[in-house]
């Protein structure tokens, strides 16, 4: 059951698993692109997209989280295939856009949040869509809050969960603060740098160590990043063995070098910007569902968007961490259903 209201700026829903709720097979069922291409976004990148659904429908966009997980066919399973045109793309270097990060020839340069927002307002013109829902969740929904206050009249609604906004408290946190919970697996990320690197900026020595020239120190460091991540959801109620490390290896490199690189450069983000200028999403409704046991991205940052942003609902889920539970997938799919009918 979902609770009532708390205070007049946030709207947090208390949401708890209810009898009856089961897996993914609440979703809607798989579907197909039927339409699929390579976007030229410049800088001898491209970036691959796909759309599902109606192509009549409602625009929604996906943007999927690490940064450099890539899209996954589960993603189009929460919207209405006759109501929305869901478009996915992966983001520069991950999944099946090029040039690969896996390939360490690969110009990392040309690969950051300003980059991204440009590709996915080329992608909305190249689409022909004049306006279109944003979901997301983690990585993903920092993206979005970054891409919907620098295009607030190109975004209609706004769904994610796992809320992030990449500053670096949050960052410092997730890579060194959560050390207290998990000291021994902490132990093993920290020696996977060398021992001059051990007191300093861990996620710069990783990034570092993900442009080293021998292959397989590279192969060790993104071991070792994806063990120390796997470690961080490990106590979460729907938490699965190797959450993020269960990729092929190519994927496990590219994901490991986007995200120290990303996280090294605090996703050149001002620090706290997202927050400050959340003001500038009034006017778009937004639902912001948030595990209440995600130790990694804790909730006060979601809260504190909540706060910020007039018009946004926060859901908290009782049963939830940063991998998400049934309860946490059947109240995104309720939030774009809502919105689908708008």
């Amino acid at each position: 059951m979902c609770g009532d209201q708390l205070g007049a700026v946030v709207r947090t829903v208390m949401c708890r698993p209810s009898r009856g709720v089961r897996d993914m097979a609440e979703l809607y069922p798989p579907i197909e692109p039927y339409e699929a291409g390579m976007l030229d976004v410049g800088d001898e990148n491209l970036v691959y997209w796909e759309a599902c659904g109606n192509p009549d429908g409602k625009p929604a966009l996906v943007v999927h989280g690490g940064p450099g997980s890539g899209r996954t066919p589960g993603h189009r399973r929460y919207f209405d295939p006759d109501r929305y045109r869901v478009v996915l793309f992966d983001q520069r270097g991950c999944g099946r856009s090029t040039p690969h990060a896996s390939d360490p020839a690969t110009d990392m340069s040309h690969n950051t949040t300003g980059h991204l927002l440009a590709d996915m307002e080329r992608l909305r013109e190249h689409l022909g869509v004049q306006r279109w829902l944003l979901s997301g969740a983690s990585w993903g929904s920092t993206l979005i809050l970054a891409y919907a206050e620098r295009h607030p009249d190109r975004v209609s609604q706004i769904v994610i969960s796992g809320v992030t906004t990449t500053r670096r408290s949050e960052i410092d946190w997730l890579y060194r603060g959560l050390a207290r919970f998990f000291p021994e697996q902490w132990a093993r990320f920290r020696t996977g740098v060398p021992e001059a690197d051990r007191d300093g900026d861990l996620v710069s020595a990783y990034a570092r160590r993900m442009e080293d020239p021998d292959p397989r120190v590279r192969a060790r460091a993104a071991h070792d990043w994806h063990a120390w991540e796997d470690a961080t959801v490990s106590l979460e109620p729907s938490g699965k063995p190797n959450a993020y490390s269960d990729r092929p290896p190519a994927a496990l490199l590219a994901r490991a070098r986007i995200c120290a690189y990303y996280f090294a450069h605090g996703a050149w983000l001002e620090e706290g910007a997202l927050l400050r200028h959340a003001g500038r999403l009034a006017g778009i409704p937004g639902v912001l569902i948030h595990g209440r046991l995600d130790l990694g991205s804790p909730l006060d940052t979601a809260w504190e968007l909540a706060r910020a942003w007039p018009g946004a609902e926060l859901a908290v889920i009782a049963d939830s961490g940063h991998t998400g539970s049934d309860t946490m997938s059947q109240r995104k799919r309720s939030a774009l259903d809502t919105f689908a009918q708008r």
